[in-house]
């Protein structure tokens, strides 16, 4: 069973989807549909300013 996932996986890896779509060997319905399937992880990103603060603020020069 984790084989088939692992396969499933790196059919849709984005290294390789672009060849298999063009080799006929994956659709463009399947990619779109697994795209379409992603959760959103927008809540648990981390900006650029968040991440400079928190090292600004930790960091004391003497």
């Amino acid at each position: 069973m984790r084989l088939s996932k692992a396969l499933q996986d790196k059919e849709l890896d984005k290294r390789l989807r672009d060849k298999l779509v063009a080799e006929g060997k994956l659709s463009k319905a399947d990619v779109e549909s697994f795209i379409n399937s992603l959760p959103d992880d927008a809540a648990n990103m981390t900006t650029t300013e968040e991440v400079e603060g928190r090292l600004t603020e930790s960091v004391t020069v003497e």
